[in-house]
């Protein structure tokens, strides 16, 4: 048996699943860079300092003082006993895992510097204090 005669084709190769697996991925980016971003987006004002390093989206351990100096881990409220242990699980889990203090200006800085002492405790040396460059 004949088969039917194809069109010609056109030499022109369909766009179309590349076309969605590039909003695919875009949206999957989106999604992705919007949860890390959630724990930047905390009402807190930094204080200033001379000079001070970027801050980079890396997998840090975020942990934000609000100006009553309560700990804030992932939007959750942490007392410093339960802040000392997350830290510690977070040593054991991942020993390269970076700890972000983000401590409000107006906060006393005794919770910082608690917060510095628990990473310490805890054995963890990679630290850093968010602030921002004085204007």
């Amino acid at each position: 048996m004949r088969l039917p005669q194809t069109e010609v084709e056109l030499g022109v190769p369909n766009m179309m699943p590349m076309i969605d697996i590039i909003f695919l991925l875009l949206i999957f980016f989106l999604m992705a860079s919007r949860f890390e971003q959630e724990e930047r987006d905390l009402k807190v004002a930094l204080p200033e300092v001379v000079e001070a390093q970027p801050l980079a989206m890396t997998q840090d351990l975020v942990v934000n003082i609000t100006p009553e100096g309560t700990y804030l881990v992932a939007q959750q409220s942490y007392s410093e006993e339960a802040l000392a242990a997350l830290l510690e699980q977070s040593r054991r889990t991942n020993p390269q895992r970076a700890v972000l203090i983000r401590g409000d200006g107006r906060a006393a800085w005794k919770y910082g510097v608690r917060v510095m002492g628990m990473c310490n405790k805890a054995k963890i040396d990679n630290y850093r204090v968010a602030a921002i460059q004085e204007k």
